[in-house]
């Protein structure tokens, strides 16, 4: 009788995946904490810890079901430490005669098994994850022949062919996209609902990495530990975004605010890029709680939500198998600089710097404007190498697996691919800043002044960038009136504006 090893990847835990349908005592599971995984980068020890809590939680869900499940931790002897080679030595033990896995999301990790595959003196065969909405070919399939790929159209392409939020073939409301209405600072007076957290307690997983030498970042409360680690708690915190966050979602999922870490966003990108619910119940989840309530919840709240899944979440997977791995090593404005040292203390006099990485730094996590238009935008002012940036917001948030997060980073965040994920890249002043936050009003810096010792740096940087890339933006139609109002301006205004930026630049750290 054949024995069949199947591996399952830290970001592969779905329990409605077909595999687990049926009990075999001939097919064996392995889930494994390997160094290869907790050392290609610097993680967020709630990362390393997240995933470990999860894939252990996982396997005793599979054992509770009378699956056969071999589990490697950390610290075990046995522990070869890389997938292939744990796989190889698992294979020669125990006699297994056929190897099967899911489709990594992971680019690296996928050559890594289709080496392994060819190594092995067994069979071996491949299937898909059954998570997402699309296949890895599908986006290139739909862009073909284009040379920029529109999110737009590849998002209203996802609604009809998914019958999501559609009458017959046209929008539920008669109108796809609602942003215009979702870009709201929060009020004042306005208190959040306070976020629905866990209390998990992973001090034992936090002490066996503790026991080695994995570099990790950020800090961690190992009694109070806040992220869901199972399907059912990644459930809970979908039914409380619903319930209690969704109808305000969409108004202020840009607005940031000093201390507020969680505001109205899900926080369910950790339960769904490792697989413990699905896109597909997220959204269904919050339609059903839009039409309980439809005079509660605005249709521009559900709409915004729903974008990020079925839209961005898709197109950006779909880009990074399109494009890579060209994709990992493109740099359009060749920046060359290294991150300043504060990215990794949060030591700085700029308030909304500081908020953000604190934030990051004791939550493994931000949302997207404060990644995009806080520190993202920063790090493309000052002129950080893509490979910096990669790595620390791979490193540092809890749901950065590199099939979501380079694509976001080094496209969207940073314009590195040139234009192929953004039409333009993502840069402020302070103004955008003040718009869109509490920050500015209680900063070291004065968000009015361009130069002088006080003078917010995102000014001066602001159009230190333009003038340093006129040559490769210049003709861009979406910021030729930032080009006009530079040549207009006053030559002495200029060079005092590019001295201060270059003052900025080189005291970097000090700021």
């Amino acid at each position: 009788m054949s024995k069949t090893l199947k591996l399952i990847l830290g970001d592969q835990l779905n329990s409605n995946h077909s595999w687990f349908k049926t009990t075999d005592d001939f097919v064996t599971y392995i889930l494994m904490e390997i160094r290869s995984e907790t050392d290609y980068a610097t993680h967020h020890i709630q990362k390393v810890v997240g995933f470990f809590a999860a894939m252990q939680a996982f396997s005793n869900e599979l054992r509770a079901k009378n699956h056969q499940v071999m589990y490697i931790h950390l610290n075990d002897t046995s522990n070869l430490q890389s997938f292939e080679k744990n796989i190889q030595n698992l294979i020669s033990k125990h006699n297994f005669t056929h190897f099967e896995y899911q489709f990594p999301d992971e680019y690296r990790v996928d050559l890594n098994l289709k080496k392994l595959c060819e190594s092995l003196t067994i069979t071996s065969s491949v299937v898909d994850s059954e998570h997402f909405f699309t296949t890895r070919k599908e986006l290139g399939d739909f862009f073909e022949g284009k040379k920029i790929y529109l999110m737009e159209s590849f998002y209203r392409a996802m609604r009809k062919k998914h019958n999501v939020m559609m009458h017959d073939d046209k929008p539920l409301t008669g109108q796809w996209n609602y942003d215009g209405d979702n870009r709201k600072k929060l009020p004042k007076d306005h208190k959040p609902t306070p976020p629905f957290v866990f209390n998990n307690d992973v001090s034992d997983i936090y002490n066996e990495i503790a026991k080695t030498n994995v570099k990790t970042i950020g800090t961690i409360d190992t009694t109070n530990f806040v992220w869901p680690i199972n399907r059912v708690q990644s459930l809970q915190l979908l039914d409380f975004f619903a319930k209690e966050c969704l109808q305000l979602f969409g108004s202020y999922q840009d607005a940031m605010t000093p201390n507020e870490w969680s505001l109205y966003h899900s926080r369910i990108s950790f339960s769904m890029n490792v697989k413990m619910i699905s896109p597909k119940e997220v959204i269904d989840r919050c339609i059903e709680e839009w039409c309980k309530r439809p005079n509660e919840i605005e249709f521009n709240q559900l709409e915004g939500f729903v974008r990020q899944i079925i839209g961005w979440r898709e197109y950006m997977r779909g880009i990074y198998w399109n494009k890579m791995p060209e994709f990992a090593t493109m740099n359009f404005f060749n920046n060359q600089e290294k991150l300043p040292d504060w990215f990794w203390t949060g030591k700085t006099k700029m308030n909304c710097m500081k908020d953000a990485i604190n934030q990051s730094l004791e939550y493994a996590y931000a949302h997207h404007i404060q990644r995009l238009m806080i520190t993202g935008n920063f790090a493309l002012l000052a002129g950080i190498h893509p490979d910096e940036i990669d790595a620390w917001y791979l490193g540092i948030y809890i749901d950065a697996i590199e099939w979501v997060e380079i694509t976001n980073t080094r496209g969207m965040s940073q314009f590195a691919d040139g234009g192929i994920v953004g039409t333009k890249p993502y840069v402020s002043s302070a103004s955008y800043i003040d718009k869109m936050s509490n920050y500015c009003g209680t900063c070291f810096y004065k968000k009015a002044l361009k130069t002088g010792e006080k003078s917010c740096p995102f000014n001066s940087l602001y159009w230190n960038f333009y003038d340093r890339n006129e040559d490769k933006l210049a003709k861009n139609p979406r910021i030729g009136m930032m080009y006009n109002v530079w040549r207009k301006m006053k030559p002495d205004d200029k060079t005092a504006m590019l001295q201060q930026a270059e003052y900025y630049l080189k005291n970097i750290n000090e700021l």
